[in-house]
């Protein structure tokens, strides 16, 4: 019978395998495909808008279920399509902790893909800004959601970051161990509504829903929107994606592994010749 997913030590050894692929793209290859993310997430970000623009008055549970429902689309465009996500690549410390990789190009890609998100994201912002079609609702509804992530204490939006990324690096876990497409986009579905429908923080998604609030006319400044969501969304994401999940999961199963390895026999023997006596 078919093997139809990885067990987590494969999924282990296939997300190290993905992170030096990764460390390896181009600067060119990296801002494209993390442009596309951007706007990937965006476009899951814009749809979950829509779809919840009136809900709320019917039912607010309802309402927060399809808003969460409706996001994923991003991160299936991302890993069914192909692109390059900061908070998914957060996922790439797995190599250096496995010795795999160098922390200096993780660092290359990290800076270089979140520089992209938020290119992608801005120029979808723009797009659909000036295609007539934010209107009635909808603005209320984008403006609404900016204003409450603007309004979360400092503290709490770093915690609802750790949260966030925690469950998003497990989805892209859960899609790395899937081998067709159709577990793919579930193993992507089920985390991101998780952490949507839960009220957790995500830095890409932010640069999209604060920047549109923001054209809208909501009185938010640039300054405003890094310092009090952004940059600590980014924090916390980098907490819970790049620090916890790695960390448990290389002490979990690398670690055994590397440990249990034989010693080359070359290395057992002398450095210096021994002189018959």
């Amino acid at each position: 019978m078919e093997k139809r997913m990885l067990v987590p030590k494969e999924i282990a050894e296939a997300t190290v395998a993905a992170g030096i692929g990764k460390s390896k793209l181009s600067i060119l290859q990296m801002s494209v495909l993390s442009i596309f993310a951007g706007a990937f997430i965006a476009f899951g970000a814009q749809g979950a808008i829509v779809i919840s623009q009136t809900l709320a008055s019917v039912d607010a549970g309802l309402a927060k279920f399809a808003f969460a429902a409706t996001f994923p689309i991003g991160l299936m465009m991302v890993v069914i399509c192909g692109a390059e996500l900061f908070t998914g690549n957060n996922l790439m410390t797995l190599g250096v902790l496995d010795g795999k990789c160098s922390f200096s190009c993780v660092l290359k890609n990290w800076i270089t893909v979140y520089l992209g998100n938020f290119i992608g994201s801005i120029l979808t912002v723009i797009m659909i800004y000036y295609s007539g079609l934010m209107s009635g609702p909808v603005v209320e509804k984008a403006i609404a959601i900016a204003t409450a992530k603007m309004a979360i204490p400092l503290g709490s939006v770093i915690i609802r970051g750790i949260l966030c990324n925690i469950i998003v690096v497990l989805a892209v876990w859960m899609a790395t161990g899937a081998k067709d497409v159709i577990s793919k986009l579930f193993a992507c579905w089920f985390p991101v509504m998780l952490f949507v429908l839960s009220g957790y923080e995500h830095s890409i998604a932010n640069m999209y829903f604060i920047p549109m609030a923001k054209f809208l006319g909501a009185d938010i400044s640039w300054s405003q929107m890094w310092l009090n969501n952004i940059i600590p969304a980014t924090i916390g994401n980098l907490i819970g994606g790049a620090l916890i999940v790695p960390l448990f999961y290389y002490l979990a199963y690398l670690r055994p592994i590397r440990a249990a390895a034989p010693v080359p026999s070359s290395a057992l023997q002398p450095k210096t010749p021994v002189k018959n006596i």
